[in-house]
């Protein structure tokens, strides 16, 4: 992706999404650029991530704290917390369906915004909240279903491009919270990935002492893209 053949853009601030007294602002590969499902691997390998039919990276003036990360699938093994969460989840059905919206899926991913993310404007998600955050016409998407005796417990949109898996987003029962469906989800997708024979799993932005992102830590191999390029996670 030569700098050359699409145009960049860059948000106005906002608030950012991990620190309160913090804003962010974004850079965004142009959304009417006709090419956008060619662009989307050679973004991913440059740290950027897809948001509904956005390829975005942070681009914050006196902040650089969001690192994009992924999972060297090829050679992770889980730990023994990890191969506990497997266990603990072999009750459950995992499917690859066609991405997209459905009442079940839009009843669960409502539900669980409403427990998770309480008043942070995305809690009243409609149908259409629903199709425009979690997939985009040109995105080549899956939809890992999780189901317990037929019951959808939990959602991984999953994008699956030439350089590699990307791990979009998660949404689950959180009534099952218990089983960690969190960490279960990324193992599945690590294990999708080998069977397609695609070297990573890219986990989005890791932020170095930010609780909610210290789970990413425990998927070693870990790489970081940094200034330099991507580098091992020491």
């Amino acid at each position: 992706m030569r700098s050359e053949q699409v145009r960049l853009f860059q948000t106005l601030p906002h608030a950012c999404g991990y620190y309160a007294e913090r804003t962010a602002q974004n850079l965004v590969i142009d959304p009417a650029a006709p090419q956008l499902d060619r662009l989307y691997g050679p973004a991913l390998e440059r740290g950027f991530r897809r948001a509904g039919g956005h390829l975005y990276f942070p681009h914050c003036p006196e902040c650089r704290a969001c690192t994009p990360c992924r999972i060297d699938a090829l050679h992770f093994e889980p730990d023994r917390s990890q191969r506990r969460c497997l266990k603990r989840n072999a009750d459950l059905v995992v499917t690859e369906c066609l991405a997209g919206y459905n009442a079940e899926r839009h009843a669960l991913y409502e539900n669980y915004l409403r427990q998770r993310h309480p008043g942070g404007g995305m809690d009243e998600a409609d149908a259409s909240d629903f199709r425009r955050f979690l997939t985009a016409p040109w995105s080549p998407t899956v939809f890992l279903e999780f189901r317990l005796r037929g019951r959808l417990l939990g959602v991984a949109v999953t994008d699956i491009c030439r350089s590699g898996l990307s791990a979009v987003y998660t949404f689950y029962d959180p009534k099952e919270d218990s089983r960690g469906l969190g960490t279960f989800a990324i193992l599945k997708q690590v294990e999708l990935a080998r069977r397609r024979n695609l070297p990573w799993v890219y986990l989005g932005f890791w932020i170095e002492g930010h609780p909610k992102m210290d789970y990413k830590r425990r998927f070693r191999p870990l790489q970081l893209r940094t200034a330099e390029g991507w580098q091992l996670m020491p």
